[in-house]
């Protein structure tokens, strides 16, 4: 496979192979149904047949919380944000909003300083998914959410929710029956529709509190993540949630944020691949039966985990478009850019080289010059991430140099950041 300015012969494939198989092995990364993710897949190379074993989707491992990489040394010991180059959410300020994916950690020192300079949206990467808002029933954690939704009112800030509903990163105990036994194991037609009464009981419950406590400080929220699998029967993911609840789970997430929140806070049904025409048509088909119901659906997230070389950016629009027709508004939701195409385990080594960057620049310019032509179909995008010293694309599918941000691991501008603010 050829890549502009890089030739990946076979030999250096295998040998890359045996060293990502190595790594795996020592380190324990997750693999494929893990909660980790690649980059966008092509349709070729994407889920069949279903079940955990399969690829899990782009959007995952970014929405699973696999690890991030640590800030290196040489990262401690960097030059302060650079004040001459322009913000970024300013160069927006005409077309939609501009935000990151941030950790609690990162909202004081230099990441903080960068993200005060250049967005005005975030999105919390893990700490307001189910498992760190209610880790056992009935008993809540607010401290490290609140800390987001603390730093984003003192800097002017909006803020998204992510995410309400998800298939990882979700409590055992909400798949329990009240005798402790996993719902989805029962046979007993009966206590199959009792266990359903219950979980979305329990969803009803989750949904409220959570939504109650932000519904004042946070505009935008995801209410369910990553539904579709077009390998799965009818093309919806055999989560426990589908499993026991059919699509009831989903209607009953959004019915129930809807009335926490009220008619102002607007609720998203996210997912990722969503260029890919069959996983599009299915989830456009979802939304449009659930929009028939009556079910309170304001817009479609769009994850977009790329590479340098896919998705074409046509197709990105064209999801775009096909959902504005449903009258709904859409958000880029996790944007980054893999150096990598599904399947490639090789590393560019402890630099990335020059002309990479530039086609990642390149690459970064065409998209954003096509958001700016369409903007009126999205309403933001929100990074998943801002710098490369954070981000969940350095440990998964192995250990190495991944750079898919608009900024360098010392928070420096790259030429990717030219791209997107030069017009």
């Amino acid at each position: 496979m050829t890549k502009k300015g890089r030739l990946r012969l076979p030999a250096r494939l295998a040998r890359s192979l045996v060293f990502a198989a190595a790594l795996l092995w020592l380190s324990g990364c997750s693999g494929p149904g893990d909660n980790a993710a690649p980059a966008t897949l092509p349709p070729e190379q994407q889920e069949i047949g279903g079940g955990a074993a399969t690829a899990v989707p782009s959007g995952a491992a970014a929405s699973t919380g696999a690890p991030a990489a640590k800030a290196s040394p040489e990262a401690a010991a960097e030059p302060a944000v650079q004040a001459e180059v322009p913000p970024l959410a300013a160069a927006y300020a005409d077309y939609f909003r501009i935000g990151a994916a941030v950790e609690p950690e990162q909202l004081e020192g230099p990441a903080a300083e960068l993200l005060k300079r250049h967005v005005n949206w975030l999105v919390a990467e893990n700490a307001m998914k189910p498992d760190a808002m209610e880790p056992a029933e009935g008993s809540f954690t607010w401290e490290r959410a609140d800390r987001i939704v603390d730093f984003a009112k003192e800097n002017g800030m909006e803020l998204r929710f992510h995410t309400l509903v998800w298939h990882n990163q979700t409590p055992d105990w909400f798949f329990r029956d009240e005798a402790g036994e996993a719902m989805v194991d029962e046979t007993d037609a009966s206590r199959r529709e009792a266990n359903k009464k219950l979980l979305l009981k329990r969803l009803d419950s989750f949904v409220t509190a959570v939504v109650s406590r932000y519904k004042q400080d946070i505009t935008s929220w995801d209410v369910v993540n990553e539904v579709i699998e077009p390998g799965d029967p009818d093309g919806m993911r055999a989560s426990n949630w589908y499993r026991i609840t059919g699509t009831g789970f989903i209607e009953t997430a959004f019915r129930a944020a809807r009335k926490a929140g009220g008619p102002d806070i607007k609720l998203y049904i996210n997912d990722y691949n969503t260029d890919d025409p069959v996983k599009r048509d299915r989830l456009y088909g979802l939304v449009k039966e659930m929009l028939e119901k009556g079910v309170p659906i304001d817009g479609v997230g769009h994850q977009t985990h790329i590479s340098l070389e896919y998705p074409a950016t046509e197709r990105i629009i064209e999801s775009l478009e096909q959902f504005h027709t449903l009258g709904l508004d859409n958000q880029i939701t996790e944007l980054d850019m893999s150096l990598y195409v599904y399947n490639d385990l090789s590393d560019v080594g402890p630099e990335v080289p020059g002309d990479i960057l530039q086609q990642q620049a390149e690459r970064y310019g065409e998209l954003f010059d096509a958001l700016r032509a369409h903007k009126e179909l999205l309403s933001g995008v929100m990074f998943w991430g801002i710098a490369d010293d954070h981000t969940w694309l350095s440990t998964f599918p192995v250990a190495r140099t991944e750079a898919p941000l608009l900024f360098d691991r010392q928070h420096q501008p790259k030429p990717a950041f030219q791209a997107v603010t030069g017009f």
